[in-house]
């Protein structure tokens, strides 16, 4: 499977010095999404109405076994990153084998990062970059019943 929106991070950072971005927001988020679902649209609906470019960080399998065990996840990370990158919500998608996002969010400098509402002040890994660098965290409403993390 190929898609153009499927970048690594070499080329965030080409395409984000390139002029058609300068100006452009960077939105980015992060996950798991091993099994999307309406919640996680809802998420990157919020995301993209700040009006920007909207990037996906991706974990991969093995980001995602250390996470949550190993019989996760259950559907491997191109598969993933290619149903994420084919939502017209999103504008690419970055996989990353780190635990956590931080070095990527330090690399691509977001000016909104956006997490759902139950990561409390504080709790959103790169936050306080973000807002050293003048950007704001953006904290969207879960929706009810709409969590895969409490799929068996």
């Amino acid at each position: 499977m190929e898609n153009n929106k499927i970048v690594t991070l070499d080329d965030l950072i080409i395409m984000i010095g390139e002029p058609l971005w300068r100006g452009a927001k960077i939105i980015f988020t992060n996950g798991c999404f091993d099994i999307l679902h309406v919640g996680h649209l809802h998420l990157f609906r919020e995301a993209k109405m700040e009006g920007g470019v909207l990037i996906v960080g991706l974990n991969s399998d093995a980001s995602v076994k250390r996470l949550k065990g190993q019989n996760k996840p259950i559907v491997p990370e191109l598969e993933r990153a290619e149903i994420l990158a084919n939502l017209e919500l999103v504008d690419y998608v970055i996989i990353f084998n780190e635990d956590t996002p931080e070095n990527l969010i330090k690399e691509i400098k977001p000016d909104i990062l956006v997490k759902g509402s139950e990561y409390g002040e504080g709790k959103i890994v790169g936050e306080k970059f973000v807002v050293s660098h003048g950007g704001k965290i953006l904290r969207v409403p879960m929706l009810p019943n709409h969590s895969s993390s409490k799929l068996k």
